[in-house]
């Protein structure tokens, strides 16, 4: 692969505004994120949404954060959780990523067992993360949600992750 000051590479810019979210959409999706699900138990049951904005924060504490849209049916639910679990999705659990992307209240067809605070946790996670609420602070149309790590694990095997880049769910090839 040529340097990258000997490429050519003519870009097209523009001012994101209310007329280009679908140029922004594309722009933001050349970045590929890694993939998780995140659970909580509410008063209705167990409750799950797929996300891609999941990004540790510290390590002392132990914070983490994702967002979600504020449009959500399951935003008050995650807003309003007093404790939730971050599971990070292996490349085999694209099924599971999907489902949860279309809705959250059916967890039939996977195994889970409650997790230390309460949350569902699904088995065959390459991580996972149960989380105490730590804050929610409202950023456009999305909330970003800050957990306190009070319990993880990690599977013992080496696996890839399940990514998601430019709208679409895959694994990462190396060269």
């Amino acid at each position: 692969m040529a340097p990258l000051a000997e490429m050519e590479i003519e870009m097209q810019s523009f001012v994101p505004d209310p007329t280009r979210t679908t140029d922004l959409r594309r722009a933001l999706g050349q970045f590929g994120t890694g993939v998780a699900l995140i659970t909580t138990q509410t008063a209705d049951g167990p409750l799950g949404m797929t996300a891609n904005s999941f990004s540790s924060v510290s390590l002392d504490p132990p914070l983490v954060l994702w967002s979600v849209a504020s449009t959500s049916k399951r935003h008050d639910a995650f807003a309003q959780a007093p404790a939730f679990c971050i599971h990070v999705l292996s490349a085999q659990q694209m099924d599971v990523a999907q489902h949860f992307a279309a809705q959250g209240h059916d967890f039939a067809p996977y195994p889970w067992d409650a997790g230390a605070n309460g949350a569902p946790t699904l088995h065959g996670c390459l991580a996972t993360f149960h989380c105490d609420g730590y804050a929610v602070h409202g950023a456009g149309d999305h909330s970003i949600i800050l957990g306190q790590i009070t319990s993880a694990a990690i599977q013992p095997e080496e696996s890839d992750g399940l990514l998601f880049k430019r709208g679409r769910f895959g694994r990462f090839a190396p060269d």
